[in-house]
């Protein structure tokens, strides 16, 4: 086997013991979270669920109980109003009645009803005649709503033939009141209304159910009473009349919705609420579990992390460190030339006309003969020197580059809002350049000096790719050559002319 063969076979072995690895925590989290979740909510669900069934349907029961009782003391007092034997005896439609009687008669009757009315807060006590004449107390609205028709319409509200009684709510869409109808006689019909609102001590939760949402609804599952007041006189959400639709005595459970139903007369008694909410404590034991589940997860996870950082971080510094050979110049730690074309030409094409961008190529003078007088391990100190140098005057954000054996590259990506201001950026770079090569001295004994020439060129204005930046770059270093070397020059126009000279 090669040692190319060998190679991808450890990495082949690397892998498969990482996902070795990583699949067993896996297996061992889901499995956890699947048995302590079945352990925990399996033992407790059915019991739970019937428990509270059972409870909401006592609840339910105790407010059609409590609805009945409070109907029943309404048609009592309605009763009363016959102990006056003018109430059931008068007729105020009889054409023969004394006019002077007839006032007299009503007056006492009105006087009776408004004795009894005070024992209750109605809206309306009174009696209504087939020629529209009332006595008692009628109030202005219950005038308003049934208008010139109040005694054909409160005789339609009749309902039960044998005690010639009924009740009615949301007659013309009007859901305020709830009105009590009682016949009198062939001509008259006793009425008492009370508003909704007087329904809130019937129907009052107890503090374990405090969550759950009681109505009083009709036979068209229109709400009649509800403790939230913009419901009355609305259908039945859609969600709760399917779960009580052909339902007279029942309770519903599902994973949305405790849903119990009572009849209470032409009625229903509506108890319902979601079921997350009236499966708290299961919810609560859910959650313990969930997080307890997600503990061991992250856990196990963190564990899995360490584990295969450990299997793969050689790997990741053997990659690591042939990526850095393939891109960086190892004698002097810049890029090498093939690198540093790629990252500055990329970053000149990538750029607007309006940012700046400047180059510089920097040669080693007399480098040939450092070499041929000292020998390559003074000239490898001497470009290694170079690197530092280039290091210690550019930021990171510029590219440094090493392009032959003795030349190297800078692309500074300095932004100034200004041309001037960035020029002279660039000038004082060169100059820091050139200066630090004064004081550098090769050799045993130190004598044989290095200096640098460089030269410069700016973007946009003397180059827009790579290549026409590089060319001015080399026409503005061999001016700096050809003026004694140890200096800058920058690229001028005129360059051209005495170039083809």
């Amino acid at each position: 086997m090669s040692k190319k063969e060998k190679h991808r076979h450890s990495l082949s072995n690397i892998v498969k013991i990482q996902l070795l690895i990583m699949i067993s925590f896996a297996v061992i989290v889901i499995s956890a979270i699947v048995i302590v979740s079945n352990l925990a909510i399996s033992k407790t669900d059915e019991v739970l669920k019937n428990k509270v069934i059972s409870l909401t349907s006592s609840l339910n029961v105790q407010m059609k109980l409590n609805m009945d009782s409070y109907l029943s003391r309404m048609e009592t007092i309605a009763a009363l109003a016959f102990g006056e034997e003018n109430s059931y005896t008068y007729d105020a439609t009889d054409p023969n009645n004394d006019e002077y009687e007839a006032i007299n008669t009503e007056k006492i009757i009105t006087d009776k009803l408004y004795s009894l009315c005070i024992m209750e807060n109605f809206v309306d006590y009174g009696i209504v005649y087939r020629n529209n004449r009332t006595v008692g107390k009628i109030s202005n609205g219950t005038l308003t709503l049934f208008g010139d028709k109040i005694y054909a319409e409160l005789s339609s509200m009749i309902s039960r033939s044998r005690t010639n009684d009924g009740w009615k709510a949301g007659y013309n869409a009007d859901f305020k009141r709830i009105y009590y109808v009682k016949q009198v006689h062939e001509n008259a019909v006793l009425v008492i209304s009370f508003y909704t609102t007087e329904l809130d001590a019937v129907f009052d939760n107890p503090e374990t159910l405090a969550d759950m949402n009681i109505r009083l609804v009709d036979q068209d599952y229109n709400i009649i009473y509800s403790k939230e007041s913009k419901e009355i006189g609305q259908p039945v959400p859609t969600d709760i009349e399917d779960r009580m639709e052909d339902k007279t005595s029942a309770a519903v459970m599902d994973d949305e919705y405790l849903v119990s139903v009572n009849n209470c007369g032409d009625w229903y008694v509506v108890c319902s609420i979601p079921t997350p909410i009236i499966l708290n404590e299961k919810n609560e034991m859910k959650l313990f579990i969930y997080v307890t589940a997600g503990i061991a997860a992250l856990l196990a996870a963190m564990i899995g992390l360490f584990l295969t950082y450990k299997l793969t971080n050689p790997i990741k510094n053997i990659v690591s460190t042939l990526d850095t050979k393939a891109r960086v110049d190892l004698l002097t730690g810049v890029l090498n030339k093939s690198s540093f074309e790629e990252y500055a030409g990329n970053a000149i094409s990538a750029s607007l006309e309006s940012e700046s961008h400047a180059m510089l190529i920097l040669d080693i003078d007399n480098f040939k003969g450092v070499n041929d007088t000292l020998g390559h391990a003074y000239g490898d100190k001497v470009l290694q020197k170079t690197g530092e140098i280039l290091r210690n005057t550019f930021t990171e954000d510029d590219y440094l580059g090493r392009i032959g054996g003795d030349e190297f590259c800078v692309l500074i990506n300095k932004r100034f809002n200004s041309h001037d201001k960035f020029k002279d950026y660039v000038t004082n770079k060169c100059f820091e350049l050139c200066k630090a090569y004064h004081n550098n001295y090769t050799g045993d004994d130190g004598t044989y000096k290095i200096s640098a020439s460089v030269g410069a060129a700016l973007y946009p204005a003397d180059g827009k790719t790579f290549d026409e930046l590089y060319r001015a770059c080399d026409k503005a270093l061999y001016k700096s050559k050809n003026a004694g070397r140890d200096s800058y020059s920058f690229y001028e126009p005129s360059m051209e002319s005495e170039a083809k000279q």
